[in-house]
Order: C-alpha cells, then structure tokens, then sequence
C-alpha cells in the first residue's frame, strides 16, 4: 500500500485513524495501531508479515532478558543472538543473490568455473519458493532491521529500558508510517510519546501533522513523479544520450531522488503526529550543504545517526589518530553504501563518499576559507556525480555516463526540454533557496489562507494520481 494511492488517502487511513482515536486506554492503542500497521505491511505481500513478526518478538524477549540477568556475560548473549539473527536474515534475503554472483564471478576468473544455480526449491505452505536468483527481498526489511537491532544494543547499553508490554514494542517496530522507508526511528526517540499515547490529545498535533503530509504528497507526486517522467527513460537509454543530455538526465534524477524521499518522510512524519507520535526529521535542505560532513548532517539524517552511533563510533571513532579514523570512516561509508542496495554501484558509491569526507578532513581549514557560494556549488558537484553511482545499473552503465558527462558527445536530450527546464529550475529553487518542510510548518498557524493554499496543493496532487501517477517511492527497493 502506498501513501501516495488512493486506497491509503481514503480507505485505510481514515478507518485507522478513527478506529485509533475512539479507543482511550493505551494498550487498546497499542493493539490497533499494530494490527492496522500489520494490514497495511501485508498488502505488499502477506508473508513479509511473518519476518516482522519474527523479528519483533525475538528483539522484546531479549529486551526481558536483560531485564532479568544482572552478569554482563548474560546480556550481552541476549543482545548478540537477535542481532546475529537480524542479520543473517537480511544477508540472506537481501544479500544472498549478490554474495552469489560475486563468488561465481571470482571464481571463473581463478578459473573454477562454478556457476550461481539458477535457483533452490524450498517447500513451504504447499508452495515452493526460491532462492539465490529469484529471492523476493521483503519491502522495507532494512528500515525495520535497523529498529530491532538499535532497540537491542540501546537496552545491553542501558541507554534505554526494556518495556515489558509487547504490544508496546510491536507497535514501534512495526509503526506503518515509518515502516517501509523510514525515518529509522530509535525506541528512545519516541518512547515517551508512545508510554503517553492513552493521553494523547487529537487535535494537539493534527494541524502540523496535516501540513506535513500535504508537503510531502507535493514532493512526491508534484516534484519527483514529474521530473521522472524526464529522468527515467533517459537512464534507461543511456547510451543513446548526448553530453547535455546526460548532465541534464544526473541534476534531474539528483532532484527526483531528494524530493521522492523528502516527501514519503515528511508524510511519515505527518502521520505519526497524527497519531500523537513525533517522529524526527530525516532531511534539512541537503543541497545547502557547505561540505561533504554538512550534507551526511542534513540527508537521511536517522540512517546518518545510526551509523555514526553503531558503526563508526564503535570502531573507535577517531579516538585512535587520525589514520585510524580515516579507516573508520571508511568502513562506515562501506557499510553505508552496501546497506542501500546489493550491488557494486552501492558499494564504489559509499566509497567515494567516505574519500569525499576524508579528504574534506585532510583540506578542511583551506575549504573553509573559500566563500559560501562556492562551497554550496562545489559540494553540490561532487554529490551529483555520485548520484550518478547511486542510480546505474551498475558499475559499467555508469562509468559510460560519466565519459558521456566529461567527454563531448552527440546524441539526444531529455524529452519536453522546455517543460523539463521549468520543473527541474522549479525543484532546484525549493530545495536550495526555499525553506524546506520542516521550516515551513516549524510555525505553522491553521488559517483561512493556509487552508486554501493546502487545498490547492492536495487537489492538484490528487489530479495527478487519479492520472495513474501513484509511482512506488525510490526507497521502497532499499
């Protein structure tokens, strides 16, 4: 189910909503928003419900394990196994096709010879599925991984303490707003609006709540479904593009990726105020970036944050001189890069990022002297290029973008190019001269103006989904 669908808008969020708000003791709030979070999850493919459910409970038992054994060597079991478990789940379901291919690929060229099979029959419920090749990876399983496992070390940390109530727990981790794309909501971060939820006020944070999602519905549908309709066929013909084109094709998708993100957080965001639940911002305008460090502060800033706290400080931070911190800061990019996707093109782009932030480190006090202008332009640059990374099909298709980009070339542009220039100068203003969805609604007042101007925005968003433009978000494949 996608919030961008109509379905969502006028079925399934009004019957959640009220169903929410007319029950009054916390636990039956609990209940129904995990239900209801579980219907919505099921829509995509009922079976994924069985790995959150599976993650869910094996997460709270190690939460009450820890409650109960006081020796380090006891919780810090209860804290590995779910971890390890996690994890092997998401290698397998995410990573296992990609493992594959990589150990055939060396293989053939140690001259081996062996061949990833073309797929492995498990019987299960009187179907048979398959593995390696054809693994169905479960939308949303690296949002969630990334709940379950912050819960656990937060609690062997002690920087939270484990709830008891499991309809408490189910109902974080499996929150419909922020399940499938995020933001990566920590237990902490709304732990106490979750233990306040059966005093919760309706209308204390519906105003914002409502504000927030329309902008996110605008920076879906009206901003990024638009400017893929430019950027899509032009990736899927890269060669065919000329120079023009191809710069023309990366600052599109640059956007579209920005604004398709952006919005399904700023709507999860709505929600969940919705809901009596202050999920934290995810983006602050990136694209005003002054460096490499400032913009990994303002893009995807929960995925940021969590690999900054359980990764690369961890590892030892930079607390062991400065090589050891460049080698952190390294792996951590690594690991950020391969979290994305299972791909090479994930892996070289988490890379290149974690040189952009070494080196930012090495020449720091010389880029800083330059003029602002110039720093937001230059970090602006070398981001793009590594979208250019981030959305080929791989390592080939997008070094043959870049030769296209550096090196003169004839060919085609997008299409529409005049109706192309409008959006993407469109897109380009609000994300780095505007104020973005958290400034716009910081001060947010319900007035007639407000009102008109919202519905203006949400019916022209709704006129372009009733044109079949309810495009899945980017995200959803990560």
């Amino acid at each position: 189910m996608l919030f961008n669908s109509f379905v969502f808008l006028f079925a399934f969020l009004p019957i959640v909503y009220t169903g929410f708000w007319s029950l009054r003791l916390t636990s039956h709030r609990y209940a129904w928003l995990t239900v209801s979070s579980y219907v919505f999850y099921g829509w995509f493919n009922p079976w994924y419900c069985l790995l959150l459910a599976f993650s869910t409970l094996l997460s709270f038992v190690a939460g009450l394990g820890m409650l109960r054994f006081g020796s380090d060597g006891a919780r810090r079991w209860c804290m590995l196994a779910p971890v390890a478990a996690d994890l092997l789940l998401l290698i397998f379901f995410k990573y296992a096709a990609f493992l594959a291919a990589t150990l055939a690929t060396l293989s053939a060229f140690a001259g081996f010879g062996w061949h990833v099979p073309q797929g492995v029959s498990v019987p299960f419920g009187g179907n048979r599925y398959v593995a390696f090749r054809d693994i169905l990876l479960p939308v949303g399983i690296s949002f969630y991984t990334f709940h379950t496992i912050s819960y656990v070390i937060d609690c062997y940390r002690r920087t939270v303490t484990p709830t008891r109530q499991l309809l408490e727990f189910s109902a974080y981790v499996s929150l419909f707003s922020q399940l499938v794309a995020g933001p990566i909501v920590r237990f902490r971060q709304i732990e106490g609006d979750l233990g306040n939820l059966g005093r919760a006020q309706r209308l204390r944070w519906l105003p914002v709540g409502i504000a927030y999602f329309v902008y996110g519905l605008a920076e879906k549908v009206l901003v990024a479904d638009t400017l893929a309709i430019f950027v899509n066929p032009a990736f899927d013909h890269i060669e065919q593009l000329s120079t023009l084109g191809a710069w023309c094709a990366d600052l599109g998708y640059a956007f579209q990726l920005y604004f398709d993100f952006s919005g399904y957080s700023s709507m999860a965001i709505g929600l969940g105020y919705a809901f009596g639940l202050r999920i934290p911002i995810n983006f602050n305008s990136p694209y005003k970036a002054l460096d490499p460090s400032d913009f990994w502060r303002r893009w995807h800033i929960s995925l940021s944050a969590c690999l900054r706290d359980y990764v690369y400080i961890p590892l030892g931070g930079n607390r062991d001189g400065q090589y050891r911190a460049y080698g952190n800061l390294m792996l951590t990019m690594l690991i950020g890069g391969l979290w994305h996707g299972a791909n090479w093109t994930f892996v070289v782009w988490g890379a290149y990022h974690g040189v952009l932030l070494a080196l930012y480190r090495v020449f720091r006090r010389h880029w800083d002297m330059l003029p602002a202008a110039t720093r937001r332009v230059g970090t602006f640059v070398i981001v793009l290029l590594g979208w250019t990374l981030f959305r080929s099909a791989s390592l080939g298709a997008a070094g043959q973008m870049l030769r296209t980009m550096f090196v003169p070339t004839a060919g085609v542009g997008v299409s529409q190019p005049l109706l192309f220039a409008v959006m993407l100068g469109t897109a380009a203003f609000w994300a780095m001269h505007g104020r973005n969805v958290h400034e716009l609604t910081r001060d947010f007042r319900w007035t007639g103006w407000a009102t008109l101007r919202f519905s203006a925005i949400a019916g022209a968003a709704l006129a372009l989904m009733a044109g079949d433009r309810n495009a899945p978000f980017l995200y959803f494949q990560f």
